[in-house]
């Protein structure tokens, strides 16, 4: 009796078990049913949750009749429902400077666009800045409207438009004077024809596509003037975040062999693949290119490279490049109160030295004379281990002088002469913030660079301020 009770207990178990498993698939599968007939439906509530990725779209320098990159935006539903967009409408209308895609399909106003629960959509914006506009800076605003449940949301628009001048392919042939009325925007390449001159004045910018060097094989006389706004500015035409701190962003300036007489005062040549590029010696006594007061920055693979040339640099800074300064094959270089500078960021991984000199290349020996005088050698943040680094080979003459400098080094070059150096001495710049991508390489009040150049005949620094009679700060800035 007791074992068929317990075998009849088990039977109910098993029938009673066996429908509760029943039920509970029914009840699952009604769930499923309602959530499906939920996620079918539009919610209708103003409560419906939206983020709309943007407030403002914002698009810096839009040279007039090139248009911009495209900048996009998404609208996300967070709801479990679907929802219905009423309207994504140009506030501006056909009449826009700005044209607008909402996922695939062309303004100014799309309605009724459905969001399936938990998605999105993109929305993309273009901006055309009118020619004809004035020639000053100018502001080109619009905003896109979003409408849902009775709930009204926008999306601001701001452009920053300019006119410029605007030449591909550009010869100059005859002495040209460029001043600045306006920008100057460089497609296909700019080229300095032999025996041409061309004379850039304060203050004007020059912007290059992205394939579009600058080649002089006559001269190129650069006057800018020390305050910013006079300065003289070469640069890729993309000034939009985050291309315009982007490296090899245009080729640079080729100087080839027949030019010569080149001077560069107060000029800035940043984000190039290599910022200034100098080939074979002058072709009369002068140095073939001579840079006073210049910053060269951000170049990709060299700020400064040269093969048998002749370079004058005084109070420059050339920083964070692949290669600063790489001069090889000989030459004939003068560097006076130059900062040469690269901390690793996430542009350009500090791996080459910041000072390369060779006599040679291919296994050809050149004569080599080379002057460094008050300046800084220094590299941050990298695997570099000398930051100066001299290579010797034949025996064409061979004079390589380093005077009054500051530099990391653990081996000192062989083959050279050098007077008053101060090694592996932090120089302390005033700030180097390699996240926020912002350098300051002035000197801090504590450097031991400071007061411990030797007169050389300069009486400005970079900035265009008085340097001491007596006893100069080493590198490009005096500290006043």
């Amino acid at each position: 009796m007791l074992c068929g009770s317990l075998i009849w207990n088990s039977s109910v178990i098993f029938r009673v078990m066996k429908r509760m498993k029943i039920a509970s698939l029914f009840l699952l599968l009604c769930s499923v049913a309602i959530l499906s007939c939920r996620k079918d439906s539009f919610i209708t509530s103003p409560d419906a949750r939206i983020t709309i990725t943007v407030d403002t779209l914002k698009y810096d320098t839009v040279f007039a009749s090139t248009g911009s990159v495209t900048q996009s935006f998404k609208i996300i539903n967070e709801n479990n429902q679907k929802l219905r967009l009423n309207a994504v409408k140009l506030m501006g209308g056909s009449s826009s400077a700005y044209k607008i895609n909402i996922d695939g399909s062309m303004g100014p106003e799309l309605n009724n666009i459905e969001i399936e629960a938990n998605d999105s959509l993109y929305i993309f914006a273009q901006v055309t800045i009118n020619p004809s506009a004035a020639n000053l800076p100018f502001i080109v605003r619009d905003s896109i409207q979003v409408s849902y449940n009775g709930q009204t949301r926008f999306v601001q628009m701001e452009a920053w438009g300019q006119n410029a001048h605007f030449f591909r392919d550009k010869q100059v042939l005859t002495n040209e004077t460029w001043n600045n009325d306006l920008p100057y925007v460089i497609l296909g390449y700019l080229h300095v024809g032999p025996g041409a001159t061309l004379t850039i004045n304060k203050g004007c910018r020059l912007y290059f596509h992205a394939d579009a060097p600058m080649i002089v094989d006559g001269t190129l006389q650069v006057s800018g003037l020390k305050d910013s706004v006079d300065r003289v500015y070469f640069q890729g035409d993309r000034l939009d975040a985050p291309y315009k701190d982007y490296p090899a962003s245009w080729p640079g300036i080729y100087f080839l062999g027949s030019s010569l007489n080149n001077v560069l005062n107060y000029a800035v040549v940043k984000n190039a693949y290599q910022a200034v590029a100098v080939e074979d010696p002058a072709t009369n006594a002068n140095p073939k290119l001579t840079l006073n007061e210049c910053i060269i920055d951000n170049g990709y693979d060299a700020g400064i490279i040269a093969s048998n040339s002749s370079i004058r640099a005084r109070n420059c800074l050339i920083s964070n490049c692949g290669k600063n300064v790489y001069l090889v094959k000989g030459g004939n270089y003068q560097f006076t109160h130059c900062t040469v500078v690269s901390v690793s960021n996430r542009f350009i991984q500090h791996r080459e030295p910041v000072l390369t000199v060779s006599n040679y290349a291919n296994n050809s020996s050149v004569n080599l004379d080379a002057v460094f005088r008050n300046c800084i050698f220094w590299g941050e943040s990298g695997i570099v281990k000398d930051e100066v680094v001299v290579f010797k080979n034949g025996n064409t003459t061979f004079n390589v002088n380093f005077d009054y400098n500051l530099w990391k080094v653990e081996t000192t070059p062989p083959n050279i002469t050098s007077n008053q150096i101060i090694t592996n001495q932090p120089p302390l710049f005033d700030s180097v913030n390699s996240f926020e991508n912002y350098y300051d390489f002035r000197l801090q009040a504590a450097s031991p660079a400071i007061n411990k150049g030797v007169a050389a005949g300069v009486t400005i620094d970079l900035d265009g301020r008085t340097r001491p009679v007596g006893l100069p700060d080493l590198g490009c800035y005096e500290r006043q």
